[in-house]
């Protein structure tokens, strides 16, 4: 008969130890998710608790994509703020990728890079560290992201510090979840409010410069853009401008015009429909690469701005990170930009309307002028036309200057008459 054997007192306290630990990190946590709903004020509490708790060297932290097909790195330790959103692996890509799609936890004590699954990063110094933990986020049973912690040195992860581990990492994942919602429901509420907007400025009697510049504002906050602009085409040459942005950029205000067909933006407007470009400095058909980098751009959705199926320009919406465009932000930018098209026949109109009235005042100024020479003066109709034509180009002045200036100098003659009457 075998007897089993009882723990000694040490063996005790340390698993007491370890379990009031344990407590102790999952009510930090608690703690942390429960104060806020912002999603990365949450993901960088949660990788520096998870560094803190492992004395990692490294900690970093994916999130599955809206599509479901690949993982963004959102948070990390040590920092790595250009590469925040940018790094993306695909489902079953690399390690991270792997324990995505089997949900189950990687532990390599050494050399990690020899492992056959893992995928090298040139620009990340971890991907030189030796020991390897990957953990996947769960919520509701579905992996939502992985936690990778890393240590430069060889080291034997013990069972406590991997099941707590992957304790966070199920405690952390519908607190994630929660705060993605929240993010999509403040997106939603926005994008009805632009959408409102846009609407009340399609509806205005502002000046074209004035629409554009709005719009460009306004769907900028929208779509999360580091640059949006609008591009008009000019029916005459086929040419595409900038005509509004809301960058402060002076190099990409003066981008060289861009012919129908031409790049991504001249595409869209050619092919009337919208064209979504991962990375704009790889982009063979981009003509500006070399801006693009200076600007720190990468995604682009290009969208034609679309008059009773004809196109009169383009909005151009530029990502900092790489970003899989979604068709609901498709249907929501080609919605702003149909709208855009509608103001921008508006204001046209409107803006031809004051020319045509600019114009009709001119002419009644020049009708009275005239009439005033004709009796003054004793001139036909076609000499004082051509006495106030020949003043305008020697003074340099408009027609108009030259016609209130004539009337002027009647009313004074007049007053003067009276006066000595």
């Amino acid at each position: 008969m075998t007897s089993k054997r009882t723990p000694s007192v040490s063996q005790l306290e340390q698993a007491l130890q370890e379990k009031s630990r344990e407590v102790d990190v999952l009510h930090r946590i608690t703690d942390s998710i429960s104060n806020t709903l912002d999603l990365e004020s949450i993901l960088k509490h949660i990788v520096e608790i998870v560094v803190e708790v492992t004395r990692a060297d490294a900690c970093l932290l994916y999130l599955l994509s809206d599509g479901g097909d690949e993982l963004i790195l959102r948070a990390s330790k040590n920092p790595h703020p250009r590469l925040i959103g940018r790094i993306t692996i695909g489902m079953g890509e690399g390690i991270t990728g792997w324990v995505a799609r089997e949900r189950t936890r990687v532990v390599i004590p050494s050399n990690a890079s020899d492992d056959p699954r893992f995928k090298f990063f040139h620009n990340l110094p971890e991907d030189r560290h030796q020991a390897f933990v990957s953990v996947p986020i769960m919520a509701k049973k579905e992996v939502t992201g992985v936690i990778n912690v890393q240590h430069k040195r060889p080291k034997r992860y013990r069972m406590d510090e991997l099941a707590l581990l992957s304790t966070i990492a199920n405690q952390v994942g519908g607190a994630i979840e929660n705060a993605r919602l929240y993010d999509q429901m403040r997106r939603k509420a926005l994008q009805v409010e632009t959408l409102s907007q846009v609407s009340e400025t399609v509806a205005s009697s502002r000046l074209l410069e004035d629409v554009m510049q709005l719009l460009v504002t306004m769907t900028a906050q929208m779509m999360n853009s580091k640059i949006c602009s609008i591009m008009l085409l000019d029916p005459a040459t086929g040419d595409l401008r900038i005509e509004a942005t809301q960058s402060l950029s002076e190099q990409y205000r003066r981008k060289p015009s861009l012919k129908m067909g031409q790049s991504v933006s001249g595409r869209a407007v050619q092919e009337r429909r919208p064209i979504i470009v991962l990375d704009v400095t790889k982009e063979r058909d981009y003509m500006y690469p070399d801006i693009a980098r200076r600007e720190g751009l990468s995604s682009l959705l290009s969208v034609p701005m679309m008059v009773r199926e004809k196109a009169v320009g383009v909005i151009n919406s530029y990502t900092s990170v790489p970003h899989v465009f979604t068709n609901e932000e498709v249907k929501l930018l080609q919605a702003v930009a149909n709208q855009a098209a509608i103001a921008i026949e508006h204001a046209t109109l409107l803006e031809k309307s004051f020319e045509m009235q600019e114009a009709l005042a001119v002419r009644k100024l020049l009708e009275r002028a005239k009439g005033y020479l004709m009796r003054s003066k004793k001139l036909t109709e076609e000499e004082a036309f051509k006495l106030i034509q020949r003043q305008s180009m020697d003074l340099r002045k408009s027609m108009r200057e030259i016609a209130e200036a004539v009337l002027l100098a009647g009313e004074l003659e007049e007053r003067a008459d009276k006066r000595r009457g």
